[in-house]
């Protein structure tokens, strides 16, 4: 696993080719997308540590961003094209803005945008937007923890968010405009941090070495963790249990010699091994 601050333009997808290239790996993968005109955090699991991603996935994860009020793109950001625009912005001061703000925190439902990932019919939305298919796409339930307006240099609103997992900024940003009448869409994005990890820490694509690459452990150190012995340790790089002490509870992280070995399950007294991390 390592830390990488993407800059706007190239796609996640891009940034994760770099990484195998400069971490000689075949296996890299991302907890979590950054659109192409986004920038900031993407967490970069290697090897058998992108078993793990499944771990990460409810991480919060947090956000600087700008919303332009006044049009409704496609996309609902920046590169699409508008399909909408209206002046009714005009007049607006930050106060009136943060008070139609205010029922987008909290659990809420939420449409993610026709140009997304999510499944329609079994087909990915923005391919069928792309061939110009109505789409419409299930609302689901997420948590905006903080939606915070920062400035107003109209038309554009400055926002800080924290978010559960599978949130849509440029949901938020067409929800707010949608609010105060005029539509709007999300017209920059920065991901600061994804869950224990931060912004500051990532290096460049470019610069990424083998030296970057962290211990997986940290993948899931808010799990409860247990350490092997090394009967225990040959039972479960083979797939067997071993007995669950009183303390195992739940999921848990299963170390040996100081290193994440495994990721296992109470049940029935017995600490399952769900994924092994080494060879036997």
């Amino acid at each position: 696993m390592c830390l990488v601050a993407k800059p706007a333009g190239p796609t996640s997808h891009d940034i994760v080719d770099i990484a195998r290239r400069a971490l000689h790996q075949t296996r890299v993968g991302h907890l979590g997308t950054l659109d192409p005109f986004a920038e900031g955090l993407l967490v970069i699991v290697v090897g058998r540590a992108t078993r793990l991603a499944p771990y990460a996935a409810g991480w919060k994860k947090s956000y600087d961003g700008v919303i332009r009020l006044g049009s409704v793109t496609t996309t609902d950001d920046r590169t699409g094209e508008v399909m909408t625009a209206s002046d009714a912005w005009r007049g607006l001061d930050l106060e009136q803005i943060r008070a139609a703000s205010a029922g987008l925190t909290g659990e809420i439902e939420q449409q993610p945008p026709a140009f997304s990932a999510v499944k329609v019919g079994g087909v990915r939305a923005y391919k069928k937007a792309r061939r110009g298919e109505a789409v419409v796409v299930e609302a689901r339930r997420v948590t905006v923890f903080e939606f915070t307006l920062s400035g107003w240099k109209a038309p554009d609103v400055m926002f800080r968010a924290t978010v559960s997992g599978g949130t849509y900024l440029r949901s938020l940003a067409r929800d707010l405009g949608e609010r105060l009448g005029c539509g709007g869409h999300l017209a920059e994005l920065r991901r600061t941090v994804v869950g224990p990890f931060r912004l500051d820490d990532a290096v460049p694509a470019q610069a990424l070495t083998p030296a970057h690459v962290m211990d997986p452990a940290r993948l899931v150190s808010d799990l409860p963790s247990r350490t092997l012995d090394a009967a225990e340790r040959e039972s479960i790089v083979h797939g067997r249990a071993v007995p669950a002490r009183e303390t195992d509870v739940g999921t848990v992280a299963l170390m040996a010699d100081g290193c994440l070995l495994s990721v296992g399950e109470v049940i029935d007294g017995k600490i399952k091994p769900r994924l092994v991390l080494t060879d036997p």
